[in-house]
Formats: C-alpha cells, structure tokens, sequence
C-alpha cells in the first residue's frame, strides 16, 4: 500500500525574516508537510536586499513574504517622518521587489503562490499603532490588487491577517506571563487564549497547497476571534 505524499513535496519556498515573527513556526512546519524552506534571516529594507534574496534562492514555487517589527506604541500626533517610513521600509516596501523578482519563474510555469503574513490590525483599529497599522493596512490593499490581477496566470497571492498569535516578536514569553495580558486575552478575545503557532502555521501551509488553488487575493483573520467582533 502506497504512502501518501506530502501536501507540500517537491515544493521550494522562500520563507522571509525566518527567525522572527511566525518565521520559526512557519519553517518547522512547511518542513514537516515536505517542502524545501529557503530561510532567509535578513530583514529587506534596503533597496535590492529583496531581489538578492530570490535571485540567490533559485527556483521557487512559493514565497512567504513574513515580515515584522516590533510595532510602535506611539501616539498619533507623535508618529515622526522616521517612525512612519520605517514601517513601510520593512512591511510595505519588501513586497513589490520581491514580486517582481520571483515573477518571471513562476510566468514561465503558469503556477505559483504568495502568501503574506500580515496582521488583523489593518482589519480593527488599535490605539497608539497608527504608523504600523498603515504599514499592515498597505500590505492587505497590495495583496487584493495584484491578487485579483495575478490570479489568471495561475499565480495566487493572498495574505493571513493576524493578532493574539504566539509569536516571538509580538507576544513573548514576558509578555503572555504577566496577569493582565492573561487577563485581556479573556476579556479581548473569544477564544480565550492565543492562537498557538502551529496553528497559525499550518492554515499557511495549507494556503500554499493544491486544495487552495480558488483562493486569489483574500485576507484571511486568523486571530481567535478578536478581528471579527
């Protein structure tokens, strides 16, 4: 009796900022599901850094654009021109370079996917997070435009938009100690926990498999609940 594959065999992925945000969480479990993960550590902020990465990478059937900062608690009438452009720089600015690099693969194949891991709080407001919310918001807009655009060549491009995951940018081990963040998980989130990592992770895979071949250019909430309240 034949084993079934994995979902994800014979897959090369490129996996951005793979040490921080969902990145860890991401390569052990695309790994898991037979994929190649291409981890990158870098962050894409300068110009070429994003083409570099791909070039360097060779063939790809999917790039997972995850990118994080520590997100800004500042009011908004304090958030200065460096502040603001910093939060493009690193969300915002990667996603185009990398699309063009990866693009003329994946054309000549007449397949491939883009997944971007982004965050709910483009989806509900938060106070004090103006500049990174923008940033988040932008990535959200990119994904259904040129979702919808690339979708008629086989490529999809679509985006889980995330909060109250564990992750070790956002919610470290400090942060989900302390009583009164347990506290707002209860009160904030109908879950009443975070979304573990790994689930997190494996509605990413799945996005990057065969089953999902319908989905172009939707954002996805992942986040127990709270994005949709």
């Amino acid at each position: 009796m034949s084993t079934p594959s994995l979902p994800l065999a014979g897959h090369r992925i490129l996996l951005t900022q793979a040490g921080d945000f969902m990145g860890p969480a991401l390569a052990r479990v695309l790994a898991g599901q037979g994929a190649e993960v291409v981890a990158s550590l870098e962050t894409l902020d300068a110009p070429g850094a994003a083409e570099a990465v791909v070039q360097g990478a060779g063939t790809l059937h999917a790039v997972v654009a995850n990118l994080g900062i520590p997100a800004p608690a500042t009011p908004a009438d304090a958030v200065d021109d460096a502040q603001w452009r910093h939060c493009f720089a690193t969300m915002v600015d990667p996603l185009p370079r990398l699309l063009r690099a990866v693009l003329p693969q994946m054309r000549e194949r007449g397949a491939g996917r883009f997944l971007v891991m982004g965050s709910a709080s483009a989806l509900r407001g938060m106070k004090r997070t103006s500049s990174y919310s923008a940033a988040r918001g932008a990535q959200l807009a990119w994904v259904q435009a040129v979702g919808v655009e690339l979708a008629p060549l086989g490529i999809r491009v679509n985006a889980i938009a995330q909060n109250f995951v564990d992750n070790p940018t956002y919610f470290p081990p400090a942060v989900q100690a302390d009583p009164r963040f347990q506290e707002r998980l209860r009160r904030e989130v109908p879950l009443g926990r975070l979304v573990s990592a790994e689930e997190d992770a494996a509605f990413a895979a799945y996005l990057l498999s065969g089953p999902a071949d319908c989905f172009a250019g939707q954002v996805f909430p992942v986040s127990g609940g709270w994005a949709v309240r």
